[in-house]
């Protein structure tokens, strides 16, 4: 319980502390399209008026939902480097270095940065000034960054908040009255195109996010890798189309969504290499 309440006053702290503004505009925006959905003479609204709730509920549900996921993704660890020991059941550094031959695995280099020991496929955020595990990037939107340990999190936080935009995008269209003169029409539905460029704006933007994510995860790689490929030590040297922590779409998916533990890619890499397909 103590543990509890000392990660939940560390999230209350982190949320005050970083990316205030950027979080209050999100959810302003949020509820405000929302209302602006629930006031207009939209489908919703002629639920409403029926009586019939149980559509209303469950989009106000999924707004929710969503809010809640983006809140919990900006405000959890993504995967700090906390030691120079590695976490799990591998012991420490030197204990891990022992089972892994040198000859084909790269050694741990040390950050820069924070004099931390990164272990692989971690990298120093410039924003965060912390090293991350399996860093994937810095994401404005949420004021964090995505790495090891809300990455998941993230994808499904951008699945929920993609159907809650296309319900709302929907929602919106059902809702534009006709005008006898374009400046009455826009007078009429003024605020309701404004939520309606909102969404349409998201949406395409998270259209984009969710299906490059969806695409990087089947293939085991994270937008930093994807990007910067050439300049890392561990994949400059291998094929252009090589990826050593490749296991397939369905085990990559697999290990993605439900191995929910510290994974030492050092020993990954080691195999891989020492077996090529």
């Amino acid at each position: 319980m103590k543990c509890i309440v000392i990660s939940i006053d560390k999230m209350v702290q982190s949320m005050f502390r970083t990316g205030f503004l950027v979080r209050a505009t999100h959810t302003l925006l949020t509820w405000v399209t929302t209302l602006i959905l629930f006031l207009h003479d939209t489908d919703l609204r002629k639920c409403e008026e029926r009586g019939e709730l149980l559509l209303p509920l469950l989009f106000f549900l999924l707004v929710v939902l969503s809010v809640l996921l983006y809140f919990a993704v900006s405000l959890m660890d993504p995967g700090f480097v906390l030691t120079d020991t590695v976490k799990g059941d591998q012991g420490s550094n030197e204990e891990m270095e022992s089972m892994i031959p040198q000859a084909s695995t790269p050694r741990l280099r040390r950050c820069g940065y924070c004099l931390l020991q990164q272990p692989m496929r971690a990298k120093h955020c410039q924003t965060c000034k912390r090293c991350i595990r399996r860093f994937d990037h810095h994401c404005p939107w949420i004021e964090n960054c995505v790495g090891e340990r809300n990455h998941r999190w993230f994808i499904v936080y951008l699945l929920v908040q993609l159907l809650a935009l296309l319900w709302a995008l929907h929602i919106a269209l059902s809702g534009i009255s006709p005008g006898v003169t374009w400046e009455l029409w826009f007078r009429v539905n003024g605020f309701l195109l404004a939520a309606l460029g909102v969404v349409g704006v998201f949406s395409m933007v998270v259209v984009l996010l969710l299906g490059c994510h969806l695409y990087l995860v089947s293939i085991n790689c994270t937008t930093w890798e994807f990007m910067s490929r050439h300049r890392i030590s561990y994949l400059k040297n291998c094929g252009d189309e090589e990826n050593p922590f490749d296991r397939g779409v369905f085990c990559n998916i697999w290990d993605f969504f439900c191995i929910c533990r510290t994974v030492v890619w050092e020993q990954v890499y080691q195999r891989t290499t020492a077996n090529p397909v």
